[in-house]
Protein backbone atom coordinates (compact mmCIF):
# COMPACT_ATOMS: atom_id res chain seq x y z
CA UNK A 1 0.00 0.00 0.00
CA UNK A 2 1.03 3.63 -0.44
CA UNK A 3 1.61 5.46 2.83
CA UNK A 4 2.84 9.08 2.94
CA UNK A 5 3.36 8.76 -0.86
CA UNK A 6 5.81 5.91 -0.25
CA UNK A 7 5.02 2.31 -1.05
CA UNK A 8 5.05 0.39 2.23
CA UNK A 9 4.43 -3.34 2.32
CA UNK A 10 1.57 -4.73 4.38
CA UNK A 11 4.12 -7.05 6.00
CA UNK A 12 6.19 -4.11 7.30
CA UNK A 13 3.10 -2.32 8.61
CA UNK A 14 1.90 -5.49 10.35
CA UNK A 15 5.30 -6.00 11.99
CA UNK A 16 5.41 -2.36 13.11
CA UNK A 17 1.87 -2.42 14.56
CA UNK A 18 2.47 -5.71 16.35
CA UNK A 19 5.67 -4.49 17.98
CA UNK A 20 4.08 -1.19 18.97
CA UNK A 21 1.42 -3.12 20.91
CA UNK A 22 4.01 -5.47 22.42
CA UNK A 23 6.23 -2.65 23.71
CA UNK A 24 3.33 -0.63 25.07
CA UNK A 25 1.80 -3.73 26.65
CA UNK A 26 5.11 -4.84 28.22
CA UNK A 27 5.72 -1.47 29.88
CA UNK A 28 2.09 -1.23 31.07
CA UNK A 29 2.29 -4.79 32.43
CA UNK A 30 5.55 -4.07 34.29
CA UNK A 31 4.01 -0.92 35.78
CA UNK A 32 0.88 -2.82 36.85
CA UNK A 33 2.89 -5.58 38.54
CA UNK A 34 4.82 -2.98 40.53
CA UNK A 35 1.51 -1.45 41.63
CA UNK A 36 2.22 1.93 40.09
CA UNK A 37 -0.30 4.41 41.52
CA UNK A 38 -2.74 5.94 39.07
CA UNK A 39 -1.62 3.84 36.08
CA UNK A 40 -4.13 5.55 33.77
CA UNK A 41 -2.55 8.94 34.44
CA UNK A 42 0.85 7.51 33.45
CA UNK A 43 -0.26 6.22 30.06
CA UNK A 44 1.44 9.14 28.31
CA UNK A 45 4.74 8.18 29.98
CA UNK A 46 4.28 4.61 28.76
CA UNK A 47 3.57 6.00 25.30
CA UNK A 48 6.84 8.02 25.50
CA UNK A 49 8.82 4.87 26.29
CA UNK A 50 7.11 3.10 23.38
CA UNK A 51 7.92 5.98 21.03
CA UNK A 52 11.61 6.03 22.01
CA UNK A 53 11.89 2.25 21.63
CA UNK A 54 10.26 2.23 18.20
CA UNK A 55 12.38 5.14 16.99
CA UNK A 56 15.49 3.22 18.01
CA UNK A 57 14.19 0.11 16.24
CA UNK A 58 13.43 2.16 13.12
CA UNK A 59 16.82 3.86 13.10
CA UNK A 60 18.45 0.42 13.35
CA UNK A 61 16.62 -0.60 10.14
CA UNK A 62 14.57 -3.10 12.14
CA UNK A 63 11.56 -2.57 9.88
CA UNK A 64 13.51 -3.04 6.65
CA UNK A 65 12.59 -6.68 6.14
CA UNK A 66 15.12 -7.05 3.32
CA UNK A 67 17.94 -6.08 5.69
CA UNK A 68 16.58 -7.96 8.71
CA UNK A 69 15.58 -11.36 7.40
CA UNK A 70 17.99 -13.73 9.16
CA UNK A 71 17.63 -14.74 12.83
CA UNK A 72 21.16 -13.53 13.60
CA UNK A 73 20.54 -10.09 12.07
CA UNK A 74 17.25 -9.92 13.94
CA UNK A 75 18.85 -10.56 17.35
CA UNK A 76 21.79 -8.20 16.73
CA UNK A 77 19.66 -5.26 15.62
CA UNK A 78 17.11 -5.85 18.38
CA UNK A 79 19.81 -5.73 21.05
CA UNK A 80 21.40 -2.64 19.46
CA UNK A 81 18.06 -0.86 19.44
CA UNK A 82 17.33 -1.88 23.04
CA UNK A 83 20.72 -0.56 24.14
CA UNK A 84 20.16 2.74 22.33
CA UNK A 85 16.67 3.08 23.83
CA UNK A 86 18.08 2.47 27.32
CA UNK A 87 20.67 5.22 26.87
CA UNK A 88 18.16 7.73 25.46
CA UNK A 89 15.64 7.05 28.25
CA UNK A 90 18.35 7.24 30.92
CA UNK A 91 19.36 10.65 29.57
CA UNK A 92 15.73 11.83 29.49
CA UNK A 93 15.14 10.63 33.07
CA UNK A 94 18.34 12.35 34.22
CA UNK A 95 17.23 15.68 32.72
CA UNK A 96 13.55 15.28 33.67
CA UNK A 97 13.11 12.80 36.55
CA UNK A 98 9.36 13.42 36.42
CA UNK A 99 9.18 11.44 33.17
CA UNK A 100 9.92 8.19 35.01
CA UNK A 101 6.98 5.83 35.50
CA UNK A 102 8.57 4.16 38.52
CA UNK A 103 11.85 2.66 39.75
CA UNK A 104 12.99 -0.33 37.72
CA UNK A 105 9.87 -0.51 35.54
CA UNK A 106 11.68 -0.03 32.23
CA UNK A 107 14.31 -2.65 33.13
CA UNK A 108 11.55 -5.17 33.91
CA UNK A 109 9.67 -4.28 30.73
CA UNK A 110 12.87 -4.47 28.66
CA UNK A 111 13.30 -8.19 29.25
CA UNK A 112 9.62 -8.87 28.55
CA UNK A 113 9.41 -7.01 25.26
CA UNK A 114 12.77 -8.30 24.01
CA UNK A 115 11.50 -11.86 24.37
CA UNK A 116 8.05 -10.90 23.06
CA UNK A 117 9.38 -9.07 19.98
CA UNK A 118 11.84 -11.86 19.17
CA UNK A 119 9.09 -14.48 19.48
CA UNK A 120 6.64 -12.38 17.47
CA UNK A 121 9.07 -11.72 14.63
CA UNK A 122 10.18 -15.36 14.38
CA UNK A 123 6.56 -16.52 14.40
CA UNK A 124 5.64 -13.89 11.81
CA UNK A 125 8.50 -14.91 9.53
CA UNK A 126 7.55 -18.56 9.88
CA UNK A 127 3.89 -18.01 9.06
CA UNK A 128 4.42 -15.56 6.19
CA UNK A 129 7.12 -17.83 4.77
CA UNK A 130 4.37 -20.22 3.77
CA UNK A 131 3.87 -20.24 0.00
CA UNK A 132 0.13 -20.01 0.53
CA UNK A 133 0.50 -16.45 1.82
CA UNK A 134 2.68 -15.25 -1.06
CA UNK A 135 1.42 -13.44 -4.14
CA UNK A 136 2.38 -15.36 -7.27
CA UNK A 137 3.83 -13.39 -10.20
CA UNK A 138 4.06 -14.44 -13.84
CA UNK A 139 6.38 -12.40 -16.07
CA UNK A 140 5.57 -11.85 -19.74
CA UNK A 141 8.89 -11.35 -21.52
CA UNK A 142 12.44 -12.55 -20.92
CA UNK A 143 14.43 -9.44 -21.87
CA UNK A 144 16.64 -7.30 -19.65
CA UNK A 145 13.70 -5.29 -18.25
CA UNK A 146 11.83 -8.42 -17.14
CA UNK A 147 14.99 -9.94 -15.70
CA UNK A 148 15.93 -6.78 -13.78
CA UNK A 149 12.50 -6.42 -12.19
CA UNK A 150 12.38 -10.14 -11.35
CA UNK A 151 15.77 -9.89 -9.62
CA UNK A 152 14.53 -6.97 -7.53
CA UNK A 153 11.44 -8.96 -6.54
CA UNK A 154 13.56 -11.98 -5.57
CA UNK A 155 16.10 -9.91 -3.61
CA UNK A 156 13.59 -8.12 -1.39
CA UNK A 157 11.71 -9.57 1.59
CA UNK A 158 9.23 -6.79 2.35
CA UNK A 159 6.63 -7.66 -0.30
CA UNK A 160 5.41 -11.25 -0.22
CA UNK A 161 5.94 -12.02 -3.90
CA UNK A 162 7.01 -15.27 -5.56
CA UNK A 163 8.07 -15.40 -9.19
CA UNK A 164 6.46 -18.47 -10.78
CA UNK A 165 8.20 -18.07 -14.13
CA UNK A 166 8.46 -16.31 -17.48
CA UNK A 167 6.51 -16.32 -20.75
CA UNK A 168 8.46 -16.36 -24.02
CA UNK A 169 7.38 -16.54 -27.67
CA UNK A 170 9.78 -19.40 -28.44
CA UNK A 171 8.33 -22.76 -27.26
CA UNK A 172 11.74 -24.42 -27.60
CA UNK A 173 13.04 -22.32 -24.67
CA UNK A 174 10.54 -23.71 -22.14
CA UNK A 175 12.48 -24.94 -19.11
CA UNK A 176 15.41 -22.57 -19.68
CA UNK A 177 16.55 -20.83 -16.49
CA UNK A 178 16.35 -17.00 -16.44
CA UNK A 179 16.87 -15.71 -12.87
CA UNK A 180 16.40 -18.93 -10.92
CA UNK A 181 12.75 -19.29 -12.05
CA UNK A 182 12.72 -20.25 -15.72
CA UNK A 183 10.53 -20.05 -18.82
CA UNK A 184 7.29 -21.91 -18.12
CA UNK A 185 5.34 -21.35 -21.33
CA UNK A 186 4.34 -19.27 -24.32
CA UNK A 187 1.56 -16.64 -24.57
CA UNK A 188 -0.87 -19.42 -25.53
CA UNK A 189 -0.19 -21.06 -22.13
CA UNK A 190 -1.07 -18.01 -20.01
CA UNK A 191 -4.65 -19.11 -19.25
CA UNK A 192 -3.51 -22.63 -18.29
CA UNK A 193 -0.63 -21.34 -16.14
CA UNK A 194 -2.91 -18.85 -14.35
CA UNK A 195 -5.21 -21.69 -13.32
CA UNK A 196 -2.51 -24.26 -12.55
CA UNK A 197 -0.31 -21.97 -10.42
CA UNK A 198 -3.05 -19.70 -9.05
CA UNK A 199 -1.31 -16.61 -10.48
CA UNK A 200 -2.25 -13.36 -8.70
CA UNK A 201 -0.38 -10.83 -10.86
CA UNK A 202 0.98 -10.75 -14.41
CA UNK A 203 3.94 -8.41 -14.97
CA UNK A 204 4.52 -7.31 -18.56
CA UNK A 205 8.21 -6.72 -19.21
CA UNK A 206 8.49 -6.63 -22.99
CA UNK A 207 11.10 -4.23 -24.37
CA UNK A 208 9.41 -4.05 -27.78
CA UNK A 209 5.64 -4.60 -27.66
CA UNK A 210 4.81 -3.97 -31.30
CA UNK A 211 3.23 -7.17 -32.59
CA UNK A 212 4.45 -9.12 -29.52
CA UNK A 213 2.04 -8.18 -26.75
CA UNK A 214 -0.39 -11.09 -26.20
CA UNK A 215 -3.41 -8.79 -25.97
CA UNK A 216 -6.12 -11.46 -26.06
CA UNK A 217 -4.50 -13.64 -23.41
CA UNK A 218 -3.81 -10.69 -21.10
CA UNK A 219 -7.34 -9.35 -21.56
CA UNK A 220 -8.86 -12.71 -20.59
CA UNK A 221 -6.64 -12.82 -17.50
CA UNK A 222 -7.66 -9.27 -16.60
CA UNK A 223 -11.35 -10.13 -16.96
CA UNK A 224 -10.79 -13.17 -14.73
CA UNK A 225 -9.65 -10.88 -11.89
CA UNK A 226 -5.87 -11.21 -12.33
CA UNK A 227 -3.87 -8.01 -11.85
CA UNK A 228 -1.99 -7.09 -15.03
CA UNK A 229 0.63 -4.35 -14.79
CA UNK A 230 3.68 -2.94 -16.50
CA UNK A 231 7.09 -4.01 -15.15
CA UNK A 232 7.91 -0.34 -14.50
CA UNK A 233 5.01 -0.15 -12.02
CA UNK A 234 6.14 -3.30 -10.20
CA UNK A 235 9.71 -2.00 -10.00
CA UNK A 236 8.49 1.35 -8.64
CA UNK A 237 6.47 -0.27 -5.88
CA UNK A 238 9.18 -2.70 -4.78
CA UNK A 239 12.18 -0.34 -4.90
CA UNK A 240 10.88 3.20 -4.33
CA UNK A 241 12.46 4.37 -7.59
CA UNK A 242 11.54 4.51 -11.28
CA UNK A 243 12.98 2.10 -13.84
CA UNK A 244 14.76 4.05 -16.57
CA UNK A 245 15.55 1.04 -18.76
CA UNK A 246 13.19 1.11 -21.75
CA UNK A 247 11.17 3.89 -20.08
CA UNK A 248 8.92 5.52 -22.64
CA UNK A 249 8.00 9.22 -22.58
CA UNK A 250 4.36 8.11 -22.83
CA UNK A 251 4.66 6.43 -19.42
CA UNK A 252 5.73 9.73 -17.87
CA UNK A 253 3.01 11.62 -19.72
CA UNK A 254 0.09 9.33 -18.88
CA UNK A 255 1.24 8.06 -15.48
CA UNK A 256 -0.46 9.25 -12.30
CA UNK A 257 1.56 11.78 -10.36
CA UNK A 258 4.05 14.44 -11.53
CA UNK A 259 1.50 17.07 -10.52
CA UNK A 260 2.13 19.63 -7.78
CA UNK A 261 -0.79 21.84 -6.82
CA UNK A 262 -0.43 25.50 -5.88
CA UNK A 263 -1.51 24.64 -2.33
CA UNK A 264 1.27 22.03 -2.04
CA UNK A 265 3.84 24.51 -3.40
CA UNK A 266 2.69 27.17 -0.91
CA UNK A 267 2.82 24.74 2.02
CA UNK A 268 6.21 23.46 0.92
CA UNK A 269 7.60 27.00 0.70
CA UNK A 270 6.18 27.85 4.15
CA UNK A 271 7.81 24.77 5.67
CA UNK A 272 11.08 25.58 3.87
CA UNK A 273 11.22 29.06 5.34
CA UNK A 274 10.23 27.91 8.83
CA UNK A 275 12.69 25.01 8.99
CA UNK A 276 15.59 26.92 7.46
CA UNK A 277 15.21 29.98 9.73
CA UNK A 278 14.80 27.85 12.88
CA UNK A 279 17.76 25.65 11.93
CA UNK A 280 19.91 28.69 11.09
CA UNK A 281 19.26 30.19 14.51
CA UNK A 282 19.87 26.92 16.36
CA UNK A 283 22.98 26.08 14.33
CA UNK A 284 24.52 29.56 14.41
CA UNK A 285 27.11 28.69 17.13
CA UNK A 286 27.92 25.45 15.30
CA UNK A 287 28.39 27.32 12.02
CA UNK A 288 30.71 29.82 13.73
CA UNK A 289 32.76 26.96 15.19
CA UNK A 290 32.91 25.20 11.82
CA UNK A 291 34.10 28.40 10.14
CA UNK A 292 36.89 28.76 12.71
CA UNK A 293 37.97 25.13 12.27
CA UNK A 294 38.08 25.46 8.47
CA UNK A 295 40.14 28.64 8.79
CA UNK A 296 42.61 27.08 11.27
CA UNK A 297 42.98 23.99 9.06
CA UNK A 298 43.42 25.58 5.63
CA UNK A 299 43.04 29.35 5.89
CA UNK A 300 40.66 31.63 4.02
CA UNK A 301 38.14 31.50 2.50
CA UNK A 302 35.97 29.36 4.78
CA UNK A 303 33.04 29.39 2.36
CA UNK A 304 33.02 27.83 -1.08
CA UNK A 305 30.64 29.34 -3.64
CA UNK A 306 29.75 27.32 -6.68
CA UNK A 307 27.28 27.62 -9.55
CA UNK A 308 24.56 24.97 -9.56
CA UNK A 309 21.51 24.23 -11.71
CA UNK A 310 18.14 24.77 -10.06
CA UNK A 311 14.45 24.61 -10.91
CA UNK A 312 13.68 24.79 -14.65
CA UNK A 313 17.41 24.83 -15.42
CA UNK A 314 17.99 28.22 -13.77
CA UNK A 315 21.52 28.67 -12.43
CA UNK A 316 22.20 29.93 -8.90
CA UNK A 317 25.20 30.26 -6.59
CA UNK A 318 25.34 27.70 -3.79
CA UNK A 319 27.33 28.28 -0.60
CA UNK A 320 29.07 25.57 1.45
CA UNK A 321 31.80 25.43 4.05
CA UNK A 322 34.98 24.65 2.15
CA UNK A 323 35.99 21.02 2.64
CA UNK A 324 38.70 20.79 -0.04
CA UNK A 325 42.02 22.47 -0.64
CA UNK A 326 41.89 25.89 -2.28
CA UNK A 327 43.58 24.46 -5.40
CA UNK A 328 41.20 21.47 -5.67
CA UNK A 329 40.38 22.32 -9.30
CA UNK A 330 43.47 24.23 -10.31
CA UNK A 331 43.20 22.89 -13.87
CA UNK A 332 39.87 24.66 -14.27
CA UNK A 333 37.92 21.49 -15.11
CA UNK A 334 35.27 20.38 -12.59
CA UNK A 335 36.11 17.02 -10.97
CA UNK A 336 33.70 14.79 -9.04
CA UNK A 337 34.56 14.15 -5.40
CA UNK A 338 35.24 10.47 -4.67
CA UNK A 339 35.72 8.27 -1.61
CA UNK A 340 39.17 8.88 -0.18
CA UNK A 341 39.65 12.01 -2.32
CA UNK A 342 43.10 13.43 -1.47
CA UNK A 343 41.85 16.98 -2.09
CA UNK A 344 39.65 16.85 1.03
CA UNK A 345 41.20 18.48 4.09
CA UNK A 346 41.25 16.95 7.58
CA UNK A 347 38.45 19.19 8.84
CA UNK A 348 36.74 18.84 5.47
CA UNK A 349 36.46 15.07 5.87
CA UNK A 350 34.74 15.51 9.22
CA UNK A 351 32.29 18.21 8.14
CA UNK A 352 31.35 16.24 5.02
CA UNK A 353 30.62 13.14 7.09
CA UNK A 354 28.53 15.11 9.59
CA UNK A 355 26.91 17.30 6.88
CA UNK A 356 28.13 20.46 8.63
CA UNK A 357 29.47 21.70 5.29
CA UNK A 358 25.85 21.91 4.03
CA UNK A 359 24.65 24.40 6.68
CA UNK A 360 25.32 27.61 4.66
CA UNK A 361 22.82 26.29 2.09
CA UNK A 362 20.09 27.30 4.53
CA UNK A 363 20.58 30.78 3.04
CA UNK A 364 19.85 29.36 -0.42
CA UNK A 365 16.61 27.91 0.97
CA UNK A 366 15.62 31.27 2.47
CA UNK A 367 16.33 32.99 -0.86
CA UNK A 368 14.18 30.47 -2.72
CA UNK A 369 17.00 28.97 -4.82
CA UNK A 370 16.51 25.65 -3.06
CA UNK A 371 13.94 23.75 -1.06
CA UNK A 372 14.57 21.81 2.13
CA UNK A 373 13.77 18.57 0.27
CA UNK A 374 14.45 17.92 -3.41
CA UNK A 375 16.99 16.47 -5.86
CA UNK A 376 20.63 17.29 -5.20
CA UNK A 377 21.69 20.41 -7.19
CA UNK A 378 24.41 19.63 -9.71
CA UNK A 379 26.98 21.80 -11.47
CA UNK A 380 26.25 22.98 -15.05
CA UNK A 381 29.32 21.16 -16.39
CA UNK A 382 28.10 17.82 -15.06
CA UNK A 383 24.46 18.53 -15.98
CA UNK A 384 25.48 18.96 -19.62
CA UNK A 385 27.46 15.71 -19.58
CA UNK A 386 24.82 13.69 -17.74
CA UNK A 387 21.96 15.00 -19.89
CA UNK A 388 23.71 13.58 -22.95
CA UNK A 389 24.45 10.23 -21.29
CA UNK A 390 21.23 9.63 -19.29
CA UNK A 391 17.69 9.79 -20.72
CA UNK A 392 15.24 12.07 -18.86
CA UNK A 393 18.03 13.63 -16.76
CA UNK A 394 16.72 17.16 -17.37
CA UNK A 395 13.35 16.16 -15.86
CA UNK A 396 14.88 16.25 -12.38
CA UNK A 397 14.92 20.06 -12.70
CA UNK A 398 11.11 20.18 -12.67
CA UNK A 399 11.29 21.03 -8.94
CA UNK A 400 13.66 23.00 -6.74
CA UNK A 401 16.80 21.16 -5.60
CA UNK A 402 17.04 20.34 -1.91
CA UNK A 403 19.35 20.20 1.09
CA UNK A 404 18.25 16.60 1.45
CA UNK A 405 16.17 14.36 -0.75
CA UNK A 406 14.83 10.90 -1.50
CA UNK A 407 17.96 9.95 -3.46
CA UNK A 408 20.25 11.30 -0.72
CA UNK A 409 18.65 9.17 2.03
CA UNK A 410 18.31 6.04 -0.12
CA UNK A 411 21.63 5.98 -1.98
CA UNK A 412 25.27 6.62 -1.23
CA UNK A 413 27.22 9.67 -2.35
CA UNK A 414 27.52 9.50 -6.17
CA UNK A 415 30.70 10.11 -8.14
CA UNK A 416 30.05 8.52 -11.54
CA UNK A 417 27.56 8.42 -14.40
CA UNK A 418 26.21 5.11 -13.05
CA UNK A 419 25.64 6.68 -9.63
CA UNK A 420 23.92 9.66 -11.26
CA UNK A 421 21.58 7.32 -13.15
CA UNK A 422 20.70 5.43 -9.98
CA UNK A 423 19.99 8.66 -8.11
CA UNK A 424 17.87 9.89 -11.02
CA UNK A 425 15.62 6.84 -10.52
CA UNK A 426 14.97 8.03 -6.95
CA UNK A 427 14.63 11.68 -7.99
CA UNK A 428 11.94 10.89 -10.57
CA UNK A 429 10.07 8.82 -7.99
CA UNK A 430 10.18 11.79 -5.62
CA UNK A 431 8.97 14.22 -8.29
CA UNK A 432 6.16 11.85 -9.23
CA UNK A 433 4.94 11.46 -5.63
CA UNK A 434 5.89 14.88 -4.24
CA UNK A 435 3.83 15.96 -1.23
CA UNK A 436 4.36 17.77 2.06
CA UNK A 437 3.96 14.55 4.06
CA UNK A 438 6.50 12.78 1.84
CA UNK A 439 8.92 15.68 2.45
CA UNK A 440 8.52 15.33 6.21
CA UNK A 441 9.24 11.58 6.09
CA UNK A 442 12.40 12.32 4.10
CA UNK A 443 13.50 14.86 6.74
CA UNK A 444 12.83 12.16 9.35
CA UNK A 445 14.99 9.68 7.41
CA UNK A 446 17.72 12.30 7.00
CA UNK A 447 18.25 12.25 10.78
CA UNK A 448 19.14 8.56 10.48
CA UNK A 449 21.51 9.24 7.59
CA UNK A 450 23.33 11.97 9.55
CA UNK A 451 23.46 9.96 12.80
CA UNK A 452 24.91 6.90 11.10
CA UNK A 453 26.99 8.88 8.59
CA UNK A 454 25.55 7.20 5.53
CA UNK A 455 25.97 8.54 2.02
CA UNK A 456 28.71 11.11 2.54
CA UNK A 457 32.01 11.02 0.76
Amino acid sequence: MQLFNRFVSTRSLTVFAGELLLIFGSVALAAAFQHTPDLAANLWKIALVTLVCQLCLYYNDFYDLTVVHSSRELVVRLLQAAGAASIVLAALYFVRPGLMIGDGIFVSALFVFLVAILGWRLAFNGVTGSLKLEERLLFVGTGETARKVARQVLDQHAFAYRVVGFIDDDATRIGERIVNPGIVGTPADIERLVAAHRIDRIVVGLSDRRGKLPVEELLRAKMAGIRVEDATTTYERVTGKILLDDLRPSWLIFSDGFRVSRVTRLMKRTIDLTLSLVMALVALPLMALTAVLVWLDDGWPVLYRQERVGENGRAFVLSKFRSMRKDAEKGGTPIWAKDGDVRITRVGRFIRKTRLDELPQLWNVVRGDMSFVGPRPERPFFVEQLSQAIPFYQQRHAVKPGLTGWAQVKYRYGSSTEDAMEKLRYDLYYIKHLSVIFDLTIVFDTVKVVLFRKGAA
